[in-house]
């Protein structure tokens, strides 16, 4: 069976597998009321989503843990189907996973309801988590460091490789987390992104990285089964930490981390949105530059319905990671 095959192969046995697993957990969390609170300064129509079940980054982390668990378990009997290379973003996805989990337990049932962990502890804990991956990918992976287009061979950024590493991952996994405000809009930012570093991985021959990514775009497809507008369900901090880290891990591992804000154009936006909106907001005491931020309720305030947002920001995302697998072809 060819790289490509096996990739797709997994694609699909990823998505059956969420989809087969999304009803239960679904009657799981509606029995425990594990519902969404929606932020009162939000737009009004959002209002309608309050109770929605969240917490749905568990249906899509559990079977890309178990697929990538199971294939490396595999090799013991000789087959050669994943590499332990793919353990790393199995460990950043649950890592980040328990933190986004313990931080949408807080805001549901915590002393802080409707508001979560501490933003200074949740960064701090993202900044320890990232320290411990970028030492892992530097001197235990030995991933290669910066892929520049007029060079072969990688480029070695010493010491420097660490303090970058952190930020693109702390960074990625908060820019994801913003995005996360649509029915359907981070899950099918987050697939594309994935699919480009997949496609990515392939042609570097980095086949395990591949399949890893392909078996996540599978289970992204399968939770959007779920999320798609009207949303049954919500992956809350649970599924969009985890993602944005794993993203940055991913694009780490293939060296063309540049390529980052090109491939996840969409979550890069929604972060800067959001700095702008706050900086602004300090400067000018109490001017907004934007009517709200993360951008996409912006746009949602100037009259485009949910669903046009989704639709539109995805398409504008999958030009750019299009461009984004032409400039790693250079």
């Amino acid at each position: 069976m060819s790289d490509s095959t096996l990739a797709i192969a997994l694609s699909m046995l990823s998505f059956m597998l969420t989809v087969i697993w999304g009803s239960p957990l679904l009657r799981i969390l509606h029995h425990f009321r594990i519902g969404k609170i929606i932020r009162v300064e939000g737009p009004a129509h959002h209002m309608t989503k309050m109770g929605t079940p969240t917490m749905g980054g568990v249906l899509f982390i559990l079977p890309v843990v178990l697929l990538t668990v199971l294939l490396n378990a595999a090799s013991l009997l000789g087959l050669n189907v994943l590499g332990r290379s793919v353990l790393l973003p199995v460990l950043v996805l649950l890592s980040y996973g328990v933190l986004g989990a313990v931080d949408d337990w807080e805001g549901i049932r915590g002393p802080r309801r409707g508001l979560g962990m501490r933003a200074r502890t949740k960064f701090l804990l993202q900044v320890v988590l990232a320290f411990i991956i970028a030492f892992a990918l530097k001197y235990i992976l030995e991933v290669p460091e910066l892929y520049w287009p007029p060079l072969d061979e990688p480029i070695s950024l010493g010491w420097l490789y660490i303090p970058i590493a952190m930020f693109l991952i702390v960074g990625a996994s908060n820019a994801v987390n913003f995005t996360d405000g649509l029915d359907g809009l981070a899950g099918l930012i987050s697939a594309t992104a994935f699919a480009a570093y997949g496609a990515i991985a392939l042609f570097q021959g980095q086949v395990f990285l591949a399949r890893f990514c392909f078996t996540v775009v599978g289970a992204l497809f399968g939770f959007l089964w779920f999320n798609v507008h009207p949303a049954q369900l919500y992956m809350g901090d649970t599924g969009s930490l985890p993602l944005g880290a794993v993203l940055a891990v991913v694009a780490l591992m293939t060296g063309q981390w540049l390529l980052l804000p090109l491939i996840a154009i969409i979550p890069v936006s929604e972060a800067v949105s959001v700095i702008i909106q706050t900086t602004y907001f300090k400067i000018t005491k109490g001017k907004r530059f934007f009517k709200m931020a993360p951008i996409h309720h912006h746009f949602e305030l100037l009259g485009w319905s949910e669903t046009q947002v989704v639709q539109r920001f995805w398409l504008v995302n999958l030009l750019f990671a299009l461009l984004g697998i032409a400039f790693a072809l250079v």
